[in-house]
């Protein structure tokens, strides 16, 4: 609990490192990590800009088979999006499909901006196609990001 609070005291404070740092002293600990404390430091990688980062702590939670869900995958495509990297993006929806975790409007919006901040129009185009199948709500960030 003590880590989960300090990482989600990082995350808030958009201290990605400091973050990953303690995640690293509860693998030293053999303090187990759990869904909500990666997906704590994933968001601080996030909102610090640090999107290879992100992706690093998703491949390590696959390797220690920590659950993923909606919000991590949230965390994550929207920090591709920061870092302007629409295919990790796409690959991320990829993934979710294959794990078979819901999108959602986060999700999609983050994915679609990322397309639109690479150039990628027509991917862009397609994921709002997508949604429109999948019966994803759409909103005004949706349509501004595709613009």
């Amino acid at each position: 609990i003590t880590f989960n609070a300090a990482i989600s005291a990082c995350e808030k404070g958009e201290m990605w490192e400091p973050a990953l740092l303690l995640l690293g002293e509860m693998a030293a600990e053999r303090v187990e990590r759990n869904t909500i404390t990666c997906n704590a430091a994933v968001s601080a990688c996030q909102k610090g800009w640090a999107w290879d980062f992100a992706l690093q702590l998703l491949r390590e939670m696959a390797i220690d088979r920590v659950r993923t869900d909606t919000i991590t995958f949230n965390a994550a495509i929207s920090a591709c999006e920061k870092g302007e990297m629409w295919e990790p993006a796409l690959l991320l929806l990829g993934e979710m499909a294959a794990e078979r975790v819901e999108r959602n409007t986060i999700t999609c919006n983050a994915a679609v901006s990322a397309c639109q901040k690479g150039w990628a129009w027509d991917f862009a185009l397609q994921l709002l196609r997508e949604m429109a199948i999948d019966r994803v709500r759409t909103d005004t960030i949706t349509f501004n990001a595709a613009i």
